[in-house]
């Protein structure tokens, strides 16, 4: 069910030279970075897929070192800066007994995201640290540095059970998206519209996971399309304990689904499970606030073929437009790439449901919004406000 997006990423950290590829090398057994004196080798983040026992398969990713220099030199620090906000572990090191401006701006980099980091000492064979830079490198880190060789393959199990032990648990327990509210034999109908944005010949990913956990709570899924959904609710012998739908059908499935029946959205689902949900309640409302003028920050987790039902680009403006009746600006961001507007020009922020991205990730991508006051929602609970159903698409939640 995991994606590479979706595994735990561990991200080397460090100035050029002081052995990041060559410590990916050895911690994973195998020659995939390229290791050479000269500064500066690695330019673009490198990652390579490994099993960790008690975690499971998890990214290592290579980075370029913090102190590179000159017009691409710069380049290479922003990128490994923005990784270094994506990890869930960062392996931060040191080395030649220094530990200065560099050093100390990673472990606040780290501090200020909350991501857990362990301090390495690296080329222990050719700069043998001294006992008061441990000492000092302690007291200034809050950890007890871990010195190696990577000449010193009796040292690679120690470490990584010191990687193991820093890697928090979120990162790698699957977290049940409906556990608390479905249970043995449950019926939970699934709505899964087919249109020119759904994949050729399969569901798309937040269909999938929603379907998997279904499942594995051992009750039953039910899956029609929102035309046959009255049919397929009236065939049944009892109301289901719950339906599911794709947010762009909210409007017509919600006038199908008797009240009395809960009701949410896959974007919902996914929200309530990646984290960040209380500040999708309180920040949607503020679609209702906006004045004419005022700018809309889509956020897509993915990048994908557009179409003239995509839901951020098309239908959400189109939605948001009509309901306030004002005349808004929109701009779409994909990936991780780089928002290039203030955020202070937005009134409000809209995550996509973040099927392919880590809850690291995703808090990662909207805490800057959040420290600077701007509202933020997700698609789901938008569409949900925007056609009404606000209150009843978190009811089954309400009470857990």
């Amino acid at each position: 069910m995991k994606g590479n997006e979706l595994k735990p990423r561990i991200g080397i950290f460090g100035r050029r030279n002081y052995g990041k590829s060559s410590l990916v090398n050895y911690l994973t057994g195998q020659n995939i970075a390229i290791v050479s004196d000269t500064p500066g080798a690695t330019t673009d983040p490198v990652r390579k897929t490994m099993e960790l026992g008690g975690v499971g398969p998890v990214v290592w990713i290579d980075t370029a070192g913090i102190d590179d220099e000159g017009g691409l030199g710069s380049l290479r620090v922003e990128r490994s800066l923005a990784e270094l906000r994506q990890v869930d572990l960062a392996i931060v090191l040191v080395s030649e007994n220094r530990f200065e401006e560099a050093e100390r701006m990673l472990l606040e980099s780290c501090r200020k995201g909350n991501i857990p980091f362990v301090i390495v000492c690296s080329r222990a064979d050719i700069f043998p640290p001294t006992d008061e830079f441990l000492h000092s490198l302690e007291q200034e880190s809050g950890k007890v540095p871990f010195v190696l060789s990577v000449n010193d393959q009796s040292s690679r199990d120690a470490l990584l059970s010191i990687i193991l032990q820093a890697l928090p648990e979120s990162a790698y327990r699957t977290v049940s998206l409906l556990g608390d509210v479905i249970g043995d034999g449950d019926r939970v109908v699934m709505v899964t519209p087919i249109d020119s944005s759904a994949p050729e010949g399969r569901m798309i990913l937040p269909q999938v996971q929603v379907l998997r956990d279904i499942l594995d709570n051992n009750a039953v899924a039910i899956v029609c399309k929102e035309t046959e959904l009255s049919q397929t609710l009236e065939g049944m012998p009892e109301a289901p304990r719950l339906v599911i739908t794709d947010s762009q059908v909210y409007g017509m499935v919600s006038k199908i689904v008797p009240d009395e029946i809960p009701l949410t959205s896959f974007s919902v689902v996914l929200a309530r499970a990646k984290g960040l949900f209380s500040d999708y309640v309180k920040g949607t409302p503020a679609i209702e606030k906006l004045h004419d003028g005022d700018r809309v920050l889509l956020l897509e987790s993915c990048t994908h073929n557009v179409t003239c039902e995509d839901i951020g680009r098309v239908k959400l403006p189109k939605l948001i437009s009509a309901y306030t009746g004002k005349k808004l600006s929109f701009d779409v961001v994909a990936g991780l790439s780089a928002i290039e507007r203030p955020l202070s020009d937005y009134s409000i922020v809209i995550q996509c449901g973040g099927c392919v991205v880590t809850p690291k990730q995703l808090a990662s991508r909207l805490a800057p919004a959040i420290e600077a006051g701007v509202p933020v929602s997700n698609y789901g609970l938008a569409l949900a406000f925007l056609n009404g159903i606000f209150e009843r698409s978190m009811r089954v939640f309400s009470n857990k």
